[in-house]
């Protein structure tokens, strides 16, 4: 086992990290950007090596500075957990070069999977179904609207390259085509250097879901089972819960076995997460793409199986075989997490940064119990340079309705003065009749209306 490693991170994942860390007798130094020098998450870390600049370019993505303080500190290993640098395998590849174990898979492992089409064909080649489109990256715009015609509108462009909504464009009628293909290969040039994109056939009102897995360098992987993170804002998830309401047991069984096989196929190691949508017409579940990192919403899994998912990470990281068997994995209750975030529902979503005046969110509330995942407190300023997360509120129940029970007395309980936050859209989503009936989908929000003017 490690004896000290480096988190290439800052705030809430820095103190998740940490916090697994620490119950393995690992140290763990970390990194601080100019505008998180003095922050009080910095009091987890053992070490903490500061950074020059305060925004992510010239701090937090600085692979070069990064890499140097691990060495220079005496880490054996770097956890980039997720974010900035997470899914970066030339920052892998330069930690693997400089002596420091990377936790997380291969450079080539995380190179392949980047791409969306070699993801795609790797994850079809290991007998999961994928959604209806392109055989390949899209030579020119005039195969394109070939394949959009076999397809059938509405079809979807995306960026080989991309993430997070960007270079991706959808199309429902032909004569629209050109001119959004045009933009989406612009938009992926200019934001991942890549301007290569592949066609899909859009699929309306389905549903997220995404099986956590683990797989170690002895060729024995595991899934966690499924998360449903279907109540999302442009691409961006909201809530997550798991199991997923609409999956059977059947489908459970058979898809993540699917999925710990194509981990294992591909050569992956460490924890990754495997992303379908569920086609409203069909109830099939398509593979989307594979994150092969920690993701945000993974304490709903570590919830529901009593798995401490980072631990695991960090041993396999530390060529250790993986303990868990599958038959002895089994879900137990109901989990729901919420991302509470220093935004404005009501402009746009547009960030809330400012000093928190009070913060208390209780962990009592029941009937369930509660877990608050967290790097503020009281005092502390919501930075503008980074990420608006203020919290993930994770409440588990013995079944679907006490969880929703829980998180919704939490939310009413929870103190917080300073910042406007998302907890009104929270609590409008848990109390709808299409959330708390499990009849919802990635189209919409549900219960949540901006007021009228």
């Amino acid at each position: 086992m490690f004896r000290k490693i480096l988190i290439a991170n800052r705030g809430e994942p820095v103190v998740r990290i940490a916090r697994a860390a620490h119950s393995l007798g690992i140290q763990c130094v970390g990194v601080a950007s100019e505008a998180d020098r003095g922050a009080s998450w910095l009091q987890v870390l053992d070490e903490v090596v500061p950074l020059s600049g305060k925004a992510p370019r010239d701090s937090y993505l600085r692979m070069q500075q990064i890499v140097q303080a691990g060495v220079q500190s005496g880490a054996a290993a770097v956890h980039p957990a997720w974010g900035f640098l997470a899914e970066n395998p030339r920052f892998a590849a330069l930690c693997e070069a400089h002596g420091l174990t990377f936790i997380g898979p291969s450079p080539a492992v995380m190179q392949r999977m980047a791409l969306k089409w070699p993801a795609k064909a790797s994850m079809r080649a290991a007998g999961l179904p994928c959604i209806p489109g392109s055989e390949g990256l899209l030579r020119d715009v005039e195969e394109g609207v070939r394949v959009a015609d076999e397809v059938g509108y509405p079809v979807i462009v995306k960026a080989d390259a991309g993430g997070g909504g960007r270079g991706m464009r959808r199309v429902d009628r032909p004569e629209h085509f050109r001119e959004a293909y045009q933009a989406a290969s612009a938009e992926s040039q200019a934001a991942f250097g890549n301007g290569a994109l592949y066609l899909e056939r859009y699929l309306t009102g389905g549903r997220h879901i995404e099986f956590q897995v683990l797989a170690d360098a002895f060729g024995h992987a595991v899934h966690l089972f499924e998360r449903d993170c279907s109540v999302q804002r442009h691409h961006q998830k909201l809530i997550e819960e798991g199991p997923s309401p609409v999956v059977t047991a059947e489908e459970r069984e058979h898809m993540g076995r699917l999925v710990a096989e194509a981990a294992r196929s591909i050569g992956y190691h460490g924890a990754g997460t495997v992303e379908f949508l569920r086609r409203a017409d069909t109830g099939e579940l398509c593979f989307m793409e594979m994150n092969t990192r920690l993701q945000v919403e993974h304490c709903v899994s570590e919830e529901i199986t009593g798995v401490d998912i980072v631990a695991e990470q960090i041993r396999i990281a530390a060529h250790e075989p993986l303990t868990l068997q599958q038959d002895q994995l089994g879900i137990d209750g109901h989990a729901i997490e919420l991302r509470l975030n220093a935004e404005d529902p009501h402009a746009n979503f547009q960030p809330t940064p400012g000093r928190l005046k009070e913060f208390h969110i209780p962990t009592d509330a029941g009937p369930g119990r509660v877990r608050v995942d967290t790097h503020l407190q009281a005092g502390d300023t919501v930075s503008p340079y980074y990420d608006s997360l203020l919290a993930k509120i994770i409440a588990h129940g013995r079944d679907r309705q006490e969880a929703i029970e829980t998180l919704s007395r939490t939310l009413r309980a929870a103190r917080i003065e300073g910042v406007s936050t998302t907890a009104e859209l929270h609590a409008q989503v848990l109390a709808s009749a299409e959330f708390q009936n499990g009849d919802y989908d990635t189209s919409a929000i549900p219960g949540f209306t901006l007021p009228t003017a």
